[in-house]
């Protein structure tokens, strides 16, 4: 994914300021927030949580579900519960990327060695358990439903690592597979907080399952272009090595849609680990122009369903800067 210069302290990059406008207030108080949560009476993990947070990511979660909150006509009497959601998915989103990277044994993380590879497997598991214990501290004070609707989440996203595991390297996953881990990898915690967002603007029921329809849009469509991201690069851009989920043996987008027809491919796979010459073919062949317009395709076929869900909104400068956003993550120079 490209990083780009952060409009807000420590991060909430867009490419796009037009998009933060609206809440800028509301998203410089959730960051400010943000950074005194990662604060520890043990200075390792003080450290560790600062060295992956603030080095930057583009804060789309907390966006999202205040963008969502005030276009549902939130207001400012439940604003601070909208922004410790906010910060609290953030946190989960942190933690998981801490783990993902034990799980991976990933060495990059933006551009830079991970947490992972600069304090070891115990220090950053340790972290991002962490991260999760001060995200349930915010969400205690909330009512149970709310609560609920977050702990989903997390077990959403336990389980589509579990999957992802076991899908690796394995020529046999199909798109059904892919679909299902991503919509708990990636698309639980969009669907997670537009609902949270929907429930705190006190919205009716309708909006509120739309909102939460259209956060899986969302995460499904992004997860999608940052697949094909992982296969195209260049590693400036991604901030991994080029292919990365590739050597690992996820079953990412076009990987899916390349076995569906390519014999070779399908035999290439199925030897497990990729190296060498092996690993440049299978890249060029899922760099092929066919599979590539095939998998932007399918991400735009999320994005038709979240514009129509947007549609549904009342006009405002808040549903602008959502579609901006689904706009620019969703067309990342592909």
């Amino acid at each position: 994914m490209r990083e780009s210069p952060p409009t807000l302290r420590g991060g909430a990059g867009t490419e796009c300021p037009a998009i933060i406008l609206p809440i800028r207030a509301e998203l410089s108080a959730a960051e400010e927030k943000l950074l005194r949560l990662l604060d520890s009476n043990e200075t390792l993990i003080s450290e560790i949580c600062h060295y992956l947070v603030d080095s930057g990511g583009k804060r789309l979660r907390p966006l999202f579900i205040l963008l969502v909150y005030r276009a549902c006509g939130g207001g400012d009497q439940q604003l601070q519960d909208a922004i410790d959601a906010a910060i609290a998915l953030e946190l989960i989103h942190s933690a998981t990327l801490l783990h993902d990277d034990i799980i991976d044994a990933g060495m990059l993380r933006r551009g830079k060695p991970s947490a992972y590879a600069r304090y070891g497997l115990a220090a950053s598991l340790v972290a991002g358990d962490y991260l999760f214990c001060r995200a349930f501290e915010l969400c205690g004070r909330f009512e149970e439903r709310l609560v609920h609707i977050a702990a989903r989440a997390c077990i959403h996203l336990t389980e589509g690592e579990v999957m992802e595991g076991r899908m690796r390297y394995r020529a046999s996953a199909g798109l059904d597979d892919y679909i299902a881990i991503i919509s708990r990898k990636t698309a639980s915690l969009f669907s997670a907080g537009g609902r949270v967002a929907a429930e705190l603007a006190d919205a009716g029921p309708a909006t509120i399952g739309e909102m939460e329809q259209l956060g899986r849009a969302v995460g499904l469509a992004f997860q999608m272009v940052d697949d094909l991201l992982d296969i195209l690069g260049p590693e400036e851009k991604i901030g991994k090595p080029v292919g990365s989920d590739l050597r690992a043996g996820v079953m990412s987008l076009p990987v899916v849609l390349g076995l569906r027809s390519n014999p070779e491919l399908q035999s290439l796979l199925n030897g497990g680990m990729l190296e060498g010459a092996a690993f440049e073919r299978v890249l060029s062949l899922l760099r092929q122009p066919e599979l590539i317009g095939l998998g932007r395709a399918m991400a735009a076929q999320q994005v038709a369903v979240a514009r129509d869900l947007l549609k549904r909104l009342p006009a405002s400068v808040y549903r602008d800067s959502l579609e901006l956003l689904i706009d620019e993550q969703t067309n990342r120079d592909l």
